[in-house]
Order: structure tokens, then sequence, then C-alpha cells
């Protein structure tokens, strides 16, 4: 008895070498590798993308707060001295020298026993306020790099050599602030350099 195939000779052979060729399997693969590759290269740099805006934010935002800081007290300022100072002594420019230091002094009204003082700290590369009669030293802006901070100037943007009635305080800031915060800092870490300045004026001018 003959058993008849459903499928004629020729179908089945075609049937029995159906499949992929080695070259075809290898051309795939090469082409999912280059996929995911892609895919993997956009997430490394979508994370790098984000530490980099992330670190220019927060540089942006500490900025803010210690201008905000300073510019509150320098407005409501009575008497403005630039010097070299700390948190326990500070020394004005002397007469007739350009009237730029490391320290600002405010005297919020003609009593000199009562003021506020902002200076560098070279050991902490940090701006610093402390108040008449507290020991409370608090860090307005950290990883400050340039030493003269303060400058007296006149309208036109000129030195002073005398305290002025008019005059307008110049502060410049130049710090760095980590490129990954996350990241431990040390030798070869990476980070970026920013340099800040505003002028600021009394409310009062007598």
């Amino acid at each position: 008895m003959k058993t008849l195939s459903r499928f004629p000779q020729g179908s089945r052979r075609r049937l029995d070498h159906a499949g992929f060729t080695i070259t075809e399997i290898m051309v795939a693969m090469a082409l999912l590798s280059l996929v995911i590759i892609a895919v993997i290269y956009s997430h490394v740099f979508g994370l790098r993308l984000f530490n980099i805006t992330a670190t220019k934010l927060s540089a942006c935002q500490s900025a803010r707060a210690a201008l905000n800081r300073v510019r509150d007290d320098i407005r409501s300022g009575k008497l403005l001295y630039i010097g070299t100072g700390d948190n326990a002594t500070f020394s004005c420019v002397p007469v007739n020298s350009p009237r730029e230091g490391n320290a600002l002094q405010i005297y919020p009204g003609v009593a000199t026993n009562f003021f506020i003082r902002y200076y560098v700290d070279p050991s902490a590369r940090a701006l610093k306020r402390v108040a008449s009669g507290s020991t409370n030293v608090e860090i307005v802006a950290p990883f400050i790099t340039n030493q003269m901070v303060f400058r007296a100037e006149d309208y036109s943007g000129t030195t002073l050599t005398n305290d002025q009635n008019n005059r307008i305080i110049r502060m410049t800031l130049e710090f760095y602030q980590w490129q990954f915060p996350v990241a431990q800092a040390g030798v070869g870490a990476y980070y970026d350099y920013y340099h800040l300045q505003t002028r600021v004026a009394r409310r009062t001018i007598e």
C-alpha cells in the first residue's frame, strides 16, 4: 500500500533546506550590537549632560544667594569701609590709597560699636560673614579663589582713593564648582570656573 505525501516532492525539498545562514545570523547580530551600543551611549551622554546642568544650576543658586545677602547689607548700611580683615580684626585702607581689599565692614547706623563684616578667609577659600558681638561665623560663598573681593568706585567705574559719600561697592567673586557633585574631589577631578561681579550702592545717600 502506498502512502501519498500531502506536499509535492519539490516543496518537501525546499522545506528541508529552509533556515538562516551563518552570514545572515552574523549580520543580524552585528546590527543588534550597534543598536545596543547606540542606546547605551545615548544613556551615558544624557547622564553626563544632567550632571553638568545640575552643577551649573547649583553654582548659580549659590552665587545668587551670596549676592542677595551682601547686597541687602550694603543697601541698608550707613557707613561702609573697605580694608583687610578676618573674624577678629579689621584695618581700613590707608588714606589716599585705592579702596580695594579682602574685607568690607558695614555699619548699619552711625554708632561704630555694631557692624557687619564680610571677608575672604584664604585658608578656607571662602567668603565669610560675622557680626559684632557674635562668635558665629557664616560661610556665604565657598571655593573662592581671588583675594581682592571688594572695591569702592565712582559712577564711571574708577577706583576711589577716598571714602566719598556716593561711592559704589563692586564685589568680584571668582570660584570653582565641581562638575560632578556626587563624585569624590581630588587630583584629576573635573570642575568649572566662574567669575561673578556686581555693583551695589547704598539706598540712603547723605
